[in-house]
């Protein structure tokens, strides 16, 4: 493995990791749209926790496989809305909690289960928020040199 820094014709950027010509391991990677990647890597694609960050401000801390949502994480949207707990396949899928820019979870309360967008069923959903909250607390401690 080694680290070093690469700037693609396009602008993009990855400074991390490197095994075989891939990215490997941990890396940051930015791109010229303004989009910013902080995480693990795993045959260059986006894998176990990192912090994706937009330019509109919008961004998702938490696990992260084949390049996409994965697991627990939190999302915070541009707007200041958040939803904490499951993905899958780069989706909110699974139990959750969503919090609307005023700090209010909805009356009555959006915490369930949900498949992208739509609340299927009502429910506490402790362990999935609170693993969510500890993965995007993973994510945001990765540091790469």
């Amino acid at each position: 493995m080694s680290r070093s820094v690469f700037t693609y014709a396009d602008g993009e950027e990855y400074r991390g990791d490197w095994v075989d010509g891939k990215k490997q391991g941990l890396g940051e990677l930015s791109t010229s749209g303004g989009i910013k990647y902080t995480g693990g890597f795993d045959n260059g694609f986006f894998n176990g926790f990192g912090v994706l960050a937009f330019p509109d401000g919008s961004r998702y801390e938490g696990q992260f496989a084949g390049g996409k949502f994965e697991g627990f994480g939190v999302f915070k949207g541009a707007q200041g809305m958040i939803f904490e707990g499951e993905f899958s396949h780069g989706r909110v899928s699974g139990q959750g909690l969503i919090t609307f820019p005023n700090g209010e979870h909805g009356l009555p309360k959006r915490e369930g289960v949900f498949d992208g967008t739509q609340l299927v069923e009502r429910r506490r959903c402790s362990e999935a928020i609170n693993k969510a909250r500890q993965a995007a607390q993973n994510a945001g401690s990765i540091m790469v040199e």
